[in-house]
């Protein structure tokens, strides 16, 4: 399985600042001493005419040139540089990547970084300059569109992709980009009371209270996914993104939710399991996490990372089996 990471990238922050920017060192770390059969490469970065396919032009250059105006940099809230620039191209990209060698026979890849959910079109917010994974399952789609009208001829159908979103705050950039979009479908599975306080609609949206525990949580997933299964029974998605934030974890500074880290390993377990079954591709991105304790974070994410590998395992070992 391969894994991609940006973090060789600096993201210059002063001092105090509450973004974790070195968790993605650590976790990079974590894989390549437990994970031995993760393939670590480093991201490249999304171009301006990739960022184009889900961002308005005139915010890719505002970014790109330093325009941008001291309330879009509090909004977004990182100071801008040209190093912040190069790193949330390559978020972008390594998001790219993973959608494409889970395409391409990997089935499953993963973003070390990435799940920046909240940027928009036309803005950044919340920590998140471009929204990785608007401008990778555009270009995943259009490429799908290019190879398969190159072998078949005539006009192939579409590239169907789901989000699942399951950081602790609402994907309201993603839903407010794909909004009236059948060719996605948004699942944003989130603190009903946290950022952001004005949210926008997904394709299905799953609020939940203050505290919410392990138990409750999975409830409430297995009913989204039953969902999603039902709404795009006519046409399955071929590609899944998922947000796999930490966030949710009881001890996160930013959450208000309580899951517990053996309960944040079962629902990644359920959401691989659910699209193994699916026969769906998956990108992984880390999304959102801000432990009290970061080393908690790490492992919760570490440990994503290793379902992510066994559940595709175990496919290819039955699939192995099954042929013979």
């Amino acid at each position: 399985m391969l894994a991609f990471h940006s973090d060789h990238l600096p993201l210059p922050l002063p001092a105090g600042h509450p973004f974790p920017a070195g968790r993605q060192a650590l976790l990079r770390q974590a894989v390549r001493d437990t994970l031995p059969r993760v393939r670590l490469a480093r991201a490249e970065p999304a171009t301006d005419g990739e960022l184009a396919l889900a961002h308005e032009p005139a915010w890719i250059q505002a970014v790109v040139d330093g325009t941008t105006s001291p309330a879009q940099q509090r909004e977004i809230g990182f100071p801008w540089s040209e190093a912040m620039v190069h790193r949330a191209r390559c978020s972008v990209g390594a998001t790219i990547q993973a959608a494409r060698a889970a395409l391409d026979e990997e089935g499953v890849a993963v973003n070390l970084a990435g799940g920046t959910h909240h940027a928009y079109a036309h803005k950044g917010s919340g920590y998140c300059v471009f929204n990785d994974v608007a401008v990778a399952a555009r270009l995943m789609q259009a490429e799908h569109h290019r190879d398969r009208r190159q072998r078949a001829g005539g006009v192939p159908a579409g590239l169907r992709v789901l989000v699942i979103d399951l950081d602790v705050h609402q994907g309201n950039g993603t839903a407010a980009i794909f909004r009236d979009d059948p060719s996605v479908f948004t699942l944003s599975m989130h603190a009903a009371r946290n950022f952001p306080m004005r949210k926008e609609a997904s394709d299905l949206d799953v609020e939940l209270p203050d505290g919410c525990t392990d138990e409750p949580y999975l409830n409430a997933l297995d009913d989204a996914l039953s969902q999603v299964v039902a709404r795009m029974a006519i046409q399955p998605a071929g590609l899944a993104f998922y947000l796999a934030g930490a966030d949710p974890h009881r001890d996160d500074r930013l959450g208000r939710l309580k899951l517990s880290v053996e309960g944040l390993a079962e629902r990644d377990r359920r959401v691989f399991e659910f699209l193994r079954r699916q026969g769906t591709a998956v990108a992984v991105s880390m999304a959102g996490g801000y432990g009290r304790n970061p080393a908690t974070t790490v492992a919760v994410q570490q440990r994503t990372v290793a379902l992510a590998l066994n559940a595709w395992t175990e496919a290819r070992c039955v699939a192995s089996v099954t042929a013979r």
